[in-house]
């Protein structure tokens, strides 16, 4: 409980110099600053780092694999794929038409993947299998992004770049609702199948011994995690590393695997990482994407975990 306190003090500081963060002028305009610009900003990094954790904390379950991300498994790609085709399916529309266009179609398209990949998992039993189907997909839709991308206008190919640049400025609190909705459905999900996750870490016969249905808690634990990663790809683009680096932090503080256990420590610790790469964005003259910041963060966190293995 105390590291749990430790972990929701250090969100709320980094929380409360994130709101200090950023452009807009002070005085009398301070008040819709931080309403309208800082705050969306900051509580969107909060919800989509949480969620994203939580993600990565149940791909690592399913798959038994340390570096498993949702990102990895395609998600990711399959929203770009979306966000690509209505690019240039809204050509010459107003700006604010792009925004809807995309925010949908990415959407649409992060949920598109994950059903490919739950409808695999009830055919492919092995994990790693598995994970290198979702690779695969991930390349095929990242390929026939690419090609749209040439058919669509400079105008249209800034707004395609800028989101898939990886940002948490610029939602609305009604973007932040839906965010949210998914990260709380997420996180009830998860602890429907805490147990299944808890014992499908042994293997899949282990599992199957057990009594447990070793489909339904993949299956579960896809739908949770592509639920939440398609809600937060659809609105601040592909943010990376997120879901690989935090549960590995949070297992570590809390000594255990139990998932049930580890959960609040994911959650805070996403949000933690995430508020810390928005405000290491924006330290600079002129502010750098959320996702470059993000990956130097996850990039030698990640060579920690391949020395170690």
């Amino acid at each position: 409980m105390k590291r749990i306190l430790t972990l929701l003090a250090i969100v709320l500081l980094l929380a409360g110099l994130d709101l200090l963060c950023g452009g807009g002028t002070v005085g009398f305009a301070a008040g819709a600053v931080l309403f309208k610009l800082r705050l969306p900003r900051v509580l969107t990094a909060l919800l989509s780092g949480a969620a994203l954790s939580l993600s990565g904390m149940q791909m690592q379950a399913i798959f038994r694999n340390p570096l498993s991300d949702p990102h990895i498994m395609g998600v990711s790609a399959g929203a770009g794929l979306g966000a690509a085709i209505a690019v240039v399916a809204t050509a010459g529309a107003g700006i604010w038409l792009h925004g809807i266009a995309l925010s949908g179609a990415a959407f649409a398209g992060a949920t598109l993947v994950s059903l490919l990949i739950i409808l695999l998992s009830r055919r492919i039993r092995r994990p790693t299998t598995l994970l290198i189907a979702g690779v695969m997909l991930g390349f095929i839709f990242s390929a026939a992004s690419s090609v749209l991308q040439y058919t669509a206008n400079e105008e249209s190919l800034k707004l395609y770049y800028s989101w898939a640049a990886g940002s948490f400025e610029g939602s609305r609190y009604g973007e932040i609702g839906v965010i949210a909705a998914a990260t709380v459905a997420g996180i009830l999900l998860t602890l429907a199948n805490a147990r299944g996750l808890d014992i499908i870490l042994f293997g899949d016969d282990f599992a199957s011994l057990s009594g447990a249905d070793v489909g339904e808690i993949r299956i579960c634990a896809m739908a949770a995690t592509c639920l939440m990663t398609g809600a937060v790809t659809a609105f601040c683009g592909p943010i990376g590393f997120v879901g690989i680096i935090a549960p590995h932090i949070a297992r570590r503080l809390r000594g255990s695997t139990a998932h049930r256990k580890v959960l609040p420590c994911a959650l805070l610790t996403g949000s933690a990482i995430a508020l810390g790469a928005d405000i290491l964005s924006r330290i600079w003259p002129i502010p750098l994407p959320v996702g470059s910041t993000m990956a130097f963060i996850g990039i030698p966190f990640i060579f920690v975990i391949l020395f170690n293995k």
